[in-house]
Order: structure tokens, then sequence, then C-alpha cells
């Protein structure tokens, strides 16, 4: 009997169901876009049902199609948008209110009230985070707030909260578990990532019950076991991590200085510092990177709130292209210093500029720009953005000379080009572009005996292309502080 690993990757604009073999190979994979929800201006809301059930139709069709029973199954990781919570009650398994998205700005207001430098240096020295809304607990505290007895029911421990993996853990296991692992729970702004528990501390300072936090666990341990109604049987769950941290796990940047980018709704560079969490005096984020053993490895990172989500407006809301596959032709031809500038804040700045009130801009039109020129302008953000990650990384002393790159975005060759021109470094494209699916299935293995080491995972990853920089240093500059002028104007 053939076994597999099978990875559920609930992103921010779909939901995908991969399927391994146990040397991690690739063998099909099942996606399903869901909607969008925009109730007011800079919010951002997911469907909490439309999040489950895209992830049981796309398991439900890529076990049908490859003709395989639940047996053959050895373990399942699941993978996560970020931040995004959710909130539900405990008895019934319903969530109270929506999913608010990690985009969504409707706490700027109470974290503007907040901010002090006590404060800041409070959230900063425990969980490495900076007070935006961007991360999970001024959310919650909004739903415990806004929500008709929300507050009630919590403090008579009525409800739960969990970011995206808990709660389909939670759903996958029929209500019998609320677990969530320690990269994601790093990314609630309540976790203290030195001493990796729940901080008392920060729970009393946004008024959080305690009760409604999920039992913290490694990325690779045994979560639970989902129903047999789902699969037809049993199956383990034995991996969990947030996207980016599975993205670093899929890449195997197990050694220190090793770093990924990941291009999918969002861009997130990630660099692993080791066992021991690095301050960043650049307003990166420090996190963890993954906690094996009892034991956890921690990265800097940045995070760029629109990349692919940038080409999803230059397709659905200008309607330039049919498809952002359309664009690689379409720029062939343009020069990069073609003076267009497209600024894609739609939801405020991420790293290292963490600017919630920045808006998007088009800055630099002539009579002689067209729609090639402003196509190429939203393709080159990705790449001035995450040069302004490498700047900020730098000035920490970490400067990633070589990037290993996933997400969408990553089939187009004129945008791996441009990244490793205007970085001035070297970007590798892996065989396996389903990096962040492939991490999870990595931390099932590990967890069920498929694999015995990050070691032996390491020697997996395979190489597809090397973008070698060809731009000179004075036009690398020159490109980049053009950019920065045009940042400086979104900003005022």
């Amino acid at each position: 009997m053939t076994h597999y690993l099978l990875s559920l990757d609930q992103g921010t604009t779909s939901s995908r169901a991969v399927l391994f073999d146990t040397q991690g190979k690739l063998i099909a994979a099942e996606s399903e876009t869901f909607s969008q929800h925009y109730p007011q201006n800079g919010w951002v809301e997911h469907d909490p049902n439309d999040l489950l059930q895209t992830v049981l139709r796309c398991c439900k069709k890529l076990i049908e199609k490859q003709q395989i029973q639940y047996e053959q199954i050895l373990s399942i990781g699941i993978t996560n948008q970020r931040e995004t919570t959710l909130v539900w009650d405990r008895a019934t398994g319903t969530p109270l209110y929506n999913a608010i998205v990690w985009q969504d700005r409707r706490t700027t207001a109470f974290c503007e009230a907040l901010l002090s430098a006590e404060v800041s240096t409070l959230i900063a020295d425990k969980t490495g985070l900076l007070l935006d809304p961007y991360f999970s607990a001024t959310k919650i505290r909004w739903i415990l707030d806004n929500v008709p007895d929300a507050r009630a029911k919590a403090e008579r421990g009525e409800l739960a909260f969990g970011t995206v993996d808990c709660y389909l853990l939670w759903q996958l296991t029929a209500g019998k578990v609320h677990r969530t692992d320690a990269t994601n729970a790093s990314r609630t702004m309540l976790f203290n990532i030195h001493t990796q528990q729940w901080d008392s501390d920060l729970l009393a300072l946004f008024d959080i019950p305690a009760s409604m936090l999920p039992e913290v666990l490694d990325s690779s341990a045994p979560f639970g076991i989902t129903t047999a109604s789902i699969f037809g049987g049993e199956v383990a769950i034995g991996g969990m991590a947030g996207d980016q941290q599975a993205a670093l796990v899929g890449h195997a940047c197990f050694q220190q200085g090793m770093a990924k980018s990941t291009y999918g709704t969002g861009c997130f560079l990630m660099l692993n510092t080791g066992d021991k969490p690095l301050k960043s005096n650049n307003r990166l984020l420090t996190t963890v990177a993954y906690r094996l053993n009892g034991k956890p490895t921690y990265a800097i990172e940045g995070s760029i709130f629109m990349a692919g989500a940038t080409m999803q407006w230059i397709v659905e809301g200008l309607k330039l292209l049919r498809h952002a596959g359309e664009s690689e032709e379409m720029v062939k031809h343009v020069p990069l210093d073609h003076g267009v500038f497209l600024v894609p804040s739609f939801t405020g700045l991420g790293a290292p500029y963490w600017d919630p009130n920045a808006r998007g801009a088009i800055l630099g039109l002539t009579r002689d720009s067209g729609i090639d020129t402003i196509v190429a302008a939203a393709l080159q953000s990705v790449g001035y953005q995450t040069k302004d990650l490498q700047k900020a990384m730098e000035k920490d002393g970490l400067r990633p000379t070589v990037l290993r790159v996933d997400g969408g975005m990553v089939k187009n060759n004129w945008v791996l080009s441009f990244l490793a021109d205007i970085l001035g470094a070297v970007v590798e494209r892996p065989q396996i572009t389903e990096t962040t699916a492939l991490g999870a299935a990595y931390l099932a293995g590990l967890q069920c005996g498929v694999f015995a080491s990050t070691e032996e995972l390491a020697k997996l990853w395979v190489c597809e292309r090397r973008f070698e920089p060809k731009l000179d240093a004075a036009a690398r500059n020159c490109l980049y502080a053009k950019w920065q002028h045009a940042v400086a104007q979104v900003r005022l």
C-alpha cells in the first residue's frame, strides 16, 4: 500500500489540499477560492464556513481523484493564513462573528490610543512584535467589545479563540481539541516567545480572558485525530505551522542565516536566527520560526501586506489583464527605469514603516505611460518592498545574500530577475513551489516517523533555477532612491 502525507493549506484567498509521498514529492493538489468581505473601509473579513468548507471540498476532490483510502494517509499537516482571528461558542462550535483577517485595520484607533513607550516596550520585549492592528490581540478585543453578549460569555468560559489552524483543528476533531502551535501563538501578541507561554500581563493589557486561549504545542506534535466521517476513517493530525513558518520549513532553512521570501497575497521575508531571539532595531518582527522537541528556533521577519494582492487588483479592480499570468509577456520590453511607481499601500504599509494610514498611489505617469508600464510598476513594487525589508535586515546586521522564494508570483521569471537585480542577491526557485504545503507535510512526517530529522529534510530541497543579479550597484541604488521618494508621497 502506498502511503502519503496530506497538507491542508488554508490561505487568504484560497484553500488547498496537497498530497505528498513519503519522499516529499508532490503527487497532486486541489484548490478553491472564496469570497473576501469588505464591510467598511479598511475592514477585511472571511465567512468561517467558507474557510472550513473549501478545505473539506478540496480534500474530497483530491482523495476521489487519486482514489486513495484514509489508511494511506499517514498524517495531516495544517498551515494557515496567520493572525486572522476567530471566536466561537465552545458548546456549539458556531463562530460569533466573521473571521477578522490579518489585513484588517479596524483597530487602528484603539492601537493609537494605547500606544506609549511603556506599552511598546512591553509588547516588543515579550512577543517580538509591534503594537499594530495586524496581530490577533486587538481583533479578539474588538469582537468581545462589539458583538452582543460576547464579553459576558467569554468571562463565563463559554468562548474559544483561535487562529485559522486552531479553528480547523476544532472542526476536524468535532470540538474535541482546542490547540495551536508555537508559530501561530507567536503571532497573536499574547504569547511570550521567551517563556513559550501565554502571558498574563498581555492578557490584562488587552482585557482578554485566559480561558479563551488554546493549548500550545510544538509545530510537530500529536494535535488530534479527525472524526471518521471526514475521510471515511480516523486520520492523525501531526503538523501545524503558520504559512510563513511552514514555508521556511519547506525551504529547509534550518541553518542560522538562511532566508526565504514568500510571494502570496502578501510578501514575507523570514531569516533564521537560530536558538536566540534577536531584537530588531529597525521595526522588523522577532518570531518563532518553528518549535521541535520543545526547543524553539527563532526568526526575524519583514511583512508586506500587498504582493499577489496587488496583481489581483490589477486584474479584478482595474481589469488591465484577464489573469496575472499574462503579465510576464506584457512587460518583457518595458525598461526597468520607466519612471512609474505603484505604491500598493491599500491597507497601509507593513514593515519597516508600519503606517496603517498610508494609502495606495500610482506616481510618475506621463502621456507615454500605458497599461504595460502600470503592470510593470505593480510587479516591481514587490521587489522594491522586499528591498525595504533587506535594507532593514542589513541595519540589524543580517543581510541575506541568497533568497529562496515561493508563492504564486515566483512562476514569473521577469519578477524574479528584477528581484535579484534590485536586491543585488541570488534568488533561488525550488523544484517544488508548493513550499508552504510541503513544510506542513514535513512537520506531519516528522511526527509520524516518515522523516527522522531536519538534516534529512534539508537533503530533499532541490533548486529549479537561480537568478543572478545583472544590474550594477549605481543603477540599483538610483531605482531604489526613486522608490523611497514615491513611498514618502503616500505617507504625507
